[in-house]
């Protein structure tokens, strides 16, 4: 099968012949290093294929040029499918495969290390050694211990932040539209939305992005939080209002904030 690969890394390209290679190069792979979009749909044209990951545009247009040329498949290299016009994909007969679940462990760690990253300034006092600057004004941090955490999206990564969160001797509060027994185990406690904004001293996101919860994280939710509130946000970008986020900061409304999306 001729597979046309885009927004290709170095990583994507070694890895994915790899196992290409160990199923007996099966598939010709085109690696892309263009994003998927209107101007570079034409790209794909005759391979069967198309895989591509989270900044790529699979609006109807671009469905409509990759069916045009041939495409019958999109697999994404990714959980999230929110970039995807799954109605669209279906009435032109394109079947759409997406990651349904990797480490979780990974991401609630990394979730954790940002929280840790924030709390002792370990960014700016890596910066200061850098320039031979030893002083600790303006680093002081704060104990985690006895902490309340707020967790939005208590799905499988959610539950690995809340487990080590409690290992660090922090109160838990969660809100999903679906409670899942294993977060209450843990000694989490479901909470409605404005309850846990009101009273979190480090608010997580870990939902998917849906006209739900598209800009989740507005004025009115950060004025409903605490004074000096750490925000995290390792789910999507547009979870939160960048704009009002960057107000936020700059007010001290916000103390910290920690993305690694966008």
């Amino acid at each position: 099968m001729k597979v046309a690969v885009f927004s290709t890394k170095p990583y994507d390209r070694e890895f994915l012949a790899q196992a290409n290679l160990a199923a007996g190069d099966a598939h010709e792979l085109r690696f892309l290093e263009s994003r998927l979009g209107i101007e570079t749909a034409a790209l794909a044209h005759d391979a069967a294929a198309v895989c591509a990951f989270v900044n790529d545009v699979l609006d109807r247009p671009v469905l409509e040029l990759l069916g045009a040329g041939g495409t019958k498949l999109v697999a994404l290299r990714c959980a999230g499918f929110n970039n995807v016009d799954l109605a669209a994909a279906r009435e032109l007969g394109i079947a759409v495969a997406r990651v349904p679940a990797y480490s979780p462990e990974a991401v609630a760690e990394h979730t954790v290390a940002l929280m840790l990253s924030l709390n002792r300034n370990i960014h700016r006092a890596y910066a200061r050694v850098r320039e031979g600057n030893f002083a600790l004004d303006g680093l002081l941090g704060f104990d985690l211990k006895g902490r309340t955490i707020g967790i939005v999206g208590t799905g499988r990564i959610g539950i690995c932040v809340a487990r080590i969160m409690v290992g660090f001797g922090c109160r838990v509060l969660g809100f999903d539209i679906r409670h899942d027994p294993e977060f209450t185990q843990i000694g989490g406690r479901y909470v409605d939305l404005d309850d846990l904004l009101s009273r979190s001293d480090i608010i997580t996101l870990h939902c998917p992005l849906t006209p739900q919860t598209h800009h989740l994280i507005d004025a009115k939710a950060i004025d409903a939080m605490k004074p000096g509130v750490m925000i995290i946000n390792t789910g999507r970008g547009a979870l939160v209002e960048t704009r009002v986020l960057i107000k936020g900061l700059k007010s001290s409304k916000i103390g910290h904030g920690g993305l690694d999306v966008y």
